[in-house]
């Protein structure tokens, strides 16, 4: 079989693994992708994941890598904070929430970072239309912000929520309070809870 083939096959879906491969060709040399790879014909995402070197300049293409190459993850933290512009540093990480374990991937898309979540807690989450014909999930600026307060332990004190330096024109017009009170009930913390009305509390919005 000739690389064309499969990039014929595949290239439409950005991503693709080697279980795609095998059902659609069941007796595919699998040393064809390490070829193709050294030839920069293909390139290699993480173990069993491709992706080719065409879409190395799409924009966001990150953000549907990072959902792609580890299921079921979502976009989240300084990832999401930063896209909705509520924290003003560039981020050049792609940060996920995921109910699997913790895990970190790089190749040349970029850097790639998954935080463990509960299952239960896979929830605020949307879909975005990725280049009009695609989808990734992402999550909404609520539950970004709530996920960020549950998974790092430090955010435990005022001083310390200042220092994130949230943006005090999103924080007012655009935070749904409602839906970010609902969010946190569901996670059933306190500490959470108390986190969150700091926020609320620095932010003059209790």
């Amino acid at each position: 079989m000739s690389f064309w083939q499969l990039r014929n096959q595949f290239y439409d879906l950005i991503c693709f693994n080697v279980n795609q491969v095998y059902a659609w060709k069941p007796d595919f040399e699998k040393n064809n992708l390490t070829r193709w790879v050294k030839q920069n014909l293909l390139v290699k995402l993480r173990n069993s994941w491709y992706s080719f070197p065409d879409y190395l300049k799409t924009p966001n293409i990150q953000n549907f890598v990072s959902n792609k190459i580890y299921s079921p993850s979502y976009v989240s933290l300084h990832s999401a904070l930063a896209f909705y512009g509520i924290i003003p540093e560039a981020i050049v990480q792609t940060t996920a929430v995921s109910s699997l374990k913790k895990a970190n991937f790089e190749n040349v898309f970029g850097s790639f970072s998954y935080q463990q979540i509960l299952p239960g807690l896979m929830f605020g989450n949307e879909q975005k239309t990725f280049l009009n014909k695609y989808s990734l999930l992402f999550a909404t600026p609520e539950k970004a912000i709530l996920d960020l307060l549950y998974l790092y332990p430090q955010y435990n004190s005022e001083q310390e929520i200042i220092e994130l330096r949230f943006d005090e024109e999103f924080m007012q017009n655009d935070l749904n309070v409602e839906h970010l009170n609902e969010f946190t009930e569901k996670f059933q913390s306190k500490v959470l809870r108390n986190r969150v009305n700091l926020l609320l509390k620095i932010h003059d919005l209790c």
